[in-house]
């Protein structure tokens, strides 16, 4: 059973998710910190390029499996037209602000 994103425990993550999931790229930077990382499977990536490629332009989409550590830590399966779907971890830093600084993904 999935977990509807507009439901998710951490207001920064509904955010971001919710981003991806209507391809909405402004929101998706806005929901981040100007500095903001990234990492996929353990290696660190350049966020933009990686937004873009594995997100935007090949219509990624997300569905939320499970939550844990208040909404910061998922599984979830993620689809996009370049890969098909997988099901993959999830972890975010959030700042201060209320934005996320830094996300990790990778298969799970």
């Amino acid at each position: 059973m999935t977990i509807a994103v507009d439901k998710l425990s951490d207001p920064a993550v509904r955010r971001l998710l919710g981003a991806v999931n209507s391809g909405n790229r402004d929101a998706f930077f806005a929901a981040l910190t100007d500095d903001a990382t990234m990492s996929d499977d353990g290696s660190q990536r350049d966020l933009a390029d990686w937004v873009d490629r594995e997100i935007f332009s090949s219509h990624g989409h997300i569905e939320v499996q499970t939550e844990k550590s208040n909404g910061r830590a998922l599984v979830a399966d993620f689809r996009n037209d370049a890969w098909g779907e997988m099901r993959t971890a999830w972890k975010f830093t959030v700042a201060s602000d209320g934005r996320v600084s830094h996300f990790d993904t990778g298969q799970a």
